[in-house]
């Protein structure tokens, strides 16, 4: 007698040795059907390349190029998670409310030392940027690139995937920021050429040798730009007992900051309140002063270049004798950080384009091939 089920007439067991590749023929079905259902999402959505920083926020849209450029700042109501302004306090506008807040309200970074800090609220500053750029009809999600530090671990690459998921992205794929700070700076990343990469940004410093379309070895410091800052109100505070807030110190560092000597030293006014008085007071300061209250803070970047450097094959090594280092990111901008790492590695050094863009420009760049990258991207299916 033959088994009988409710599948055809036939016990599962039965159907399974009889029909032993029914089942991923199914799979195969579907995956090339979910696969065609993509490529026609694809021609109706504005994919996203996403730079998410500590300090700013660069989103890139594919065939547009960069079209938003704001500070990962969020403003909500005290104790809540709510934004404010109906959910449009987010970048310049909550970043002029630093410091500034009553008690009933507060402006918000989420993201520290370059991942998320605060699930919530990112995700609230991700949708208010994908609704943004995303002008056609809201049934077509966007793919989603998101460039992050080379050494988050798989904890923190899940926040920024639900973070992005939750915020209205139909994929998101990760790509290391060093990789994308390569092909935004044109480097020749795919070829077996060495290529150093050096990524100051506001809560991260990645320090990478690329070569053929991957990282080969890296150093991801949590020492950036936003270390500079604090490094400032620091050394005000201690050698004149007066406290600034952390945007008047970026001011200062962007003012009067360097991390090697000067041809002409400047000069800046400092206000802020006095510490001992509890008054508001102003000062008079020196760019040396500003240089040795970051000295601590660039020879660590200079360090964590050496370490990567020592870590580096001789054959890689020889390839950058020739064709240096590049420097992308925000914090490079600081005055005289590309003499000082010129002097402590004997190595070319230079300034990439725009370097605050690149790691953006970069994910723009992925997008561009995003049928042939995403192989080698990061995506949830991959780690999770």
């Amino acid at each position: 007698m033959k088994a009988v089920g409710l599948h055809g007439g036939l016990d599962p067991e039965v159907r399974a040795r009889r029909f032993p590749v029914e089942r991923g023929e199914k799979s195969l079905v579907f995956r090339i059907a979910q696969n065609m259902a993509n490529r026609v999402v694809g021609k109706f959505s504005t994919d996203l390349g996403i730079d998410l920083g500590t300090a700013n926020t660069i989103v890139c849209v594919r065939g547009k190029g960069i079209v938003i450029n704001e500070p990962s700042v969020v403003a909500v109501r005290a104790g809540t998670n709510q934004v404010l302004m109906n959910g449009l306090a987010v970048g310049r506008t909550a970043k002029e409310m630093l410091g500034r807040t009553p008690k009933s309200i507060e402006a918000v970074r989420p993201l520290k030392d370059g991942v998320i800090a605060d699930f919530e609220i990112t995700e609230a500053m991700l949708k208010y940027f994908i609704t943004r750029v995303q002008n056609r009809s809201r049934f077509f999600s966007p793919r989603v690139v998101i460039a992050v530090p080379s050494g988050i671990t798989a904890v923190e690459k899940r926040a920024v995937y639900n973070s992005a998921e939750r915020a209205g992205a139909r994929k998101v794929y990760l790509v290391e920021e060093p990789r994308a700070a390569g092909l935004g700076a044109g480097l020749p990343i795919e070829d077996a050429v060495a290529s150093m990469v050096v990524d100051v940004g506001g809560g991260t410093t990645e320090v990478a040798v690329l070569s053929l379309a991957d990282v080969v070895t890296s150093v991801s410091l949590r020492v950036a730009g936003d270390e500079m800052d604090t490094a400032i109100i620091r050394y005000l505070r201690q050698t004149y007992n007066i406290h600034v807030g952390q945007n008047s110190a970026e001011d200062i560092k962007i003012k009067i900051g360097s991390a090697f000597p000067l041809e002409q030293e400047l000069e800046a006014t400092v206000k802020g309140r006095d510490m001992i008085g509890n008054l508001p007071r102003k000062v008079q300061i020196t760019s040396e002063e500003i240089r040795e209250a970051l000295a601590d803070t660039t020879q660590q970047i200079v360090q964590g270049i050496k370490d990567t450097l020592e870590k580096t094959s001789p054959e890689l090594c020889a390839d950058l004798v020739e064709r240096g280092i590049v420097l992308c990111g925000g914090g490079v901008l600081l005055r005289g950080l590309d003499e000082l790492i010129r002097k402590e590695t004997g190595l070319p050094v230079r300034i990439a384009e725009d370097p605050l863009t690149c790691v953006a420009r970069g994910t723009g760049v992925f997008l561009e091939k995003l049928d042939q990258y995403s192989s080698v991207l990061d995506s949830i299916e991959d780690d999770f």
